[in-house]
């Protein structure tokens, strides 16, 4: 099984943690004496550079969150001048201010890299064409997956996001036999394959890296039967550096993050305390190679468990499960937690419904009701009408055992609920807080 960097990815865990151990220290000082912020930050806990003597003094650190980059903006939590910015990228701003992320040439160097692994452990290499068809510009998708296919000497094809029918036509006419993309795209992508006549015998795709939103392993199951590929996950958020932070090998068993260059702790989402080894929560990255933007104890929100054991491809890196959603994503309905992830496991595990939903959260009498409008394979829809409503029925019965939530569920015909060309919205929630 190829390995892009042995030396790191296979690494001794001691060995590891005594550069986790330098780099932390060094990043401490470099936001200390050139970020007001964290200096501010720092000072007011008491603390500075020298309270870190090893990565275990990290707990001491206070956190950083995605209000503080908000608060910023643009350019206040950059470590460098700006005479050293190479690159700018910027999440949407959709929920506020943007967040900006600059990069050193060193940066942009370190993502290559990492996304290398990323793809190397997919199975891709310098004779595959690989497809990007994330979006390119300032959401750092696109461009991490093409600075890493041709690093790996791979033929990058940047279709970009959109405009299906020239993807298609591009992944027939070029061989594509690794596609980029969002996983809801994929199934997407699937269905216009089907419905423009194309034979997948006609196609060379092989493997797919998926990420961006999440995915269960009931939507990888799909996407593998219709595309007929190997689906990989991969995981990343711009503040770190973008897609590259984690990523699957080919045994699928967890993703494995890039722990020489970004550092990770899980914790509980309330008491803010570091959890046991093995349990679900928050997971926090801490950049110990960034130079541009680096982050301490960054809270990503994600909800998910690592697992130190050594992996059967040989990489000793820490792996992350699949997110389990988000903490900041989470529905509480009537006193339930519910992840729209517990919701899509049920839906794919039943062959007469499509994956495509949506789940509308609304405050009737003071009571919170939910409702899931979910497509019906076009074969069943065809039904008689008490044979809809025996379906309805099944699936309303399976969505209370699983979440413990009496969930209203529509039928749809296939094809009526919007498709998303990046990442698909599933929830509204029209609820007054």
């Amino acid at each position: 099984m190829d390995i892009w960097n042995r030396h790191f990815e296979c690494m001794d865990r001691s060995d590891l943690r005594k550069i986790q151990s330098e780099r932390l220290r060094r990043t401490v000082e470099r936001v200390y004496f050139n970020v007001p912020y964290y200096r501010h930050k720092l000072q007011e806990a008491g603390l500075g550079p020298e309270v870190v003597e090893s990565i275990d003094d990290i707990r001491k650190l206070p956190f950083t969150t995605k209000n503080d980059l908000r608060d910023t903006y643009p350019f206040g939590m950059f470590a460098v001048p700006m005479s050293e910015i190479v690159r700018l990228h910027a999440s949407s701003g959709t929920t506020g201010k943007a967040t900006v992320v600059g990069y050193t040439r060193n940066d942009v160097s370190t993502w290559s890299e990492v996304m290398a692994r990323t793809l190397t452990s997919a199975g891709a290499g310098r004779n595959d064409f690989i497809q990007v068809a994330y979006g390119y510009g300032l959401f750092t998708g696109g461009l991490g997956l093409h600075y890493g296919g041709e690093k790996i000497g791979a033929s990058v094809i940047p279709v970009s996001g959109g405009n299906t029918h020239r993807q298609l036509q591009l992944m027939r006419d070029f061989g594509t036999t690794v596609i980029a993309c969002t996983p809801s795209y994929a199934l997407y992508l699937a269905e216009a394959i089907q419905d423009n006549g194309i034979s997948r015998d006609d196609l060379k795709l092989r493997c797919g890296v998926f990420g961006a939103e999440p995915w269960t392993e009931n939507m990888r199951k799909e996407i593998e039967e219709k595309l007929r590929i190997k689906a990989i996950d991969i995981f990343g958020l711009s503040e770190i550096i973008g897609p590259g932070v984690a990523s699957e090998c080919q045994e699928q068993e967890g993703l494995h993050i890039n722990e020489d260059h970004f550092f990770p702790e899980i914790i509980d989402p309330e008491t803010l305390e570091v959890l046991p080894e093995g349990s679900v929560g928050e997971l926090v990255f801490t950049t110990i190679t960034k130079e541009g933007l680096p982050l301490i104890r960054y809270r990503t929100r994600d909800l998910t468990r690592l697992n130190y054991s050594k992996c059967k491809c040989g990489r000793t890196l820490v792996r992350m499960d699949k997110c389990l959603g988000r903490s900041d994503d989470m529905l509480i309905i009537r006193g339930v937690n519910l992840f729209p992830s517990q919701i899509e496991t049920v839906l794919l595990a039943m062959s007469e419904i499509k994956p495509h939903y949506r789940i509308i959260v609304d405050r009737l009498n003071n009571l919170d009701v939910i409702e899931l409008q979910v497509e019906v394979d076009e074969v069943f829809f065809q039904d008689k009408i008490s044979q809809l409503q025996n379906l309805r029925n099944r699936l309303q019965d399976n969505l209370e055992n699983a979440v413990g939530l009496s969930i209203k569920v529509t039928l749809v015909e296939p094809k009526t609920i919007e498709r998303s060309e990046g990442k698909s919205k599933r929830v509204i929630d029209n609820r007054k807080f």
